[in-house]
């Protein structure tokens, strides 16, 4: 399937649905956390998810068998690119700031990247280079009052844990994008996200029985629509759209678009949490658009070719 070094319309679109979708539900996880056990949540949302992308599969026609020598690959890409995020980012949200944590987790494009050149062999050109800087930048900036508490205070263990966590769930999903580039997994995008989302619940649900135990009291309201926000838009509808994103464009160009998205969670954080912005959001701002911008838009030369289709013989 050849893959353009920019983003098409439709690739456009996917990325501003999902700096959208996952951008806002950061601050919403935050707010599910404190009501709904981690892994309880977590699980919860994957099984549903997964029944329902797989149920649409299904009614549309589309097969939902496994290719033959690919299950294990699935299930690779399952645990790092589904399972490792999941469990790993939601801790360390408990244990840290949603704004923090969503830019944290979101330096997942520059693990991403580096190992794209190791194991895909993606040149590293000067315009992918540019934009890696600038979103390094931006995420910098964003930490940088975090940096100069942690290096000029007392250490908050806490904050430490948290912030460790989130970046071994940051390079877990860029290794899972990374074997999902590489292995071409000849399924739809429908199918496989589904069964990703569905594979991965079943150990986070049986995990979660001993770790989380039996809920105690039903969530608030509130809790309960974040939940549904989650199953419809952040697993059924971003997941897809990830999946969908990998198979349009080289990983670099994917995962440099994605910083956007913890710009998006850090506004929602404002505006759900009452956080007020300051210099380090309006200078990443400033960067990551910028990234964007260079990795998808700045080319020397154009290139034709075929458009791109979910059919996997194609």
């Amino acid at each position: 399937m050849p893959n353009s070094h920019r983003l098409s319309t439709e690739g456009i679109l996917l990325l501003i649905g999902l700096a959208i979708g996952w951008g806002i539900n950061w601050p919403i996880m935050k707010f599910i956390i404190n009501e709904i056990p981690p892994l309880t949540f977590r699980g919860f949302c994957l099984c549903l998810g997964g029944l329902g992308i797989l149920a649409i599969a299904r009614f549309s026609g589309l097969s939902l068998q496994m290719p033959r020598g690919f299950v294990q690959k699935i299930l690779w890409v399952c645990l790092f690119n589904i399972i490792a995020w999941n469990v790993l980012a939601t801790y360390g949200l408990s244990l840290l700031p949603a704004g923090r944590s969503a830019l944290l987790g979101y330096t997942m494009p520059i693990w991403t990247v580096l190992l794209s050149i190791w194991v895909l062999q993606d040149k590293f050109t000067l315009r992918v280079g540019i934009a890696l800087l600038l979103g390094t930048a931006g995420v910098l900036a964003l930490m940088s009052e975090s940096l100069i508490s942690w290096f000029g205070g007392p250490l908050n263990h806490e904050l430490l844990l948290g912030a460790i966590l989130m970046i071994i769930a940051a390079w877990c999903w860029a290794l899972g994008t990374v074997m999902m580039k590489r292995w071409k997994i000849p399924m739809n995008t429908v199918v496989l996200t589904g069964w990703l989302l569905l594979l991965a619940s079943i150990p986070v649900l049986i995990a979660a029985v001993f770790v989380d135990g039996l809920p105690q009291k039903i969530p608030s309201q509130l809790a309960l629509w974040g939940v549904l926000y989650n199953v419809f838009i952040a697993f059924m509808f971003c997941y897809w759209a990830w999946v969908r994103l990998v198979s349009l464009v080289p990983v670099s160009v994917s995962s440099l678009s994605s910083l956007i998205t913890p710009l998006i969670g850090v506004l929602s954080g404002v505006l759900l949490l009452g956080e007020q912005p300051g210099w380090p959001e309006f200078s990443a701002t400033i960067l990551i658009l910028g990234a964007v911008a260079v990795v998808n838009f700045t080319t020397t030369k154009t290139t034709t070719t075929k458009p791109v289709t979910d059919d996997p013989t194609q």
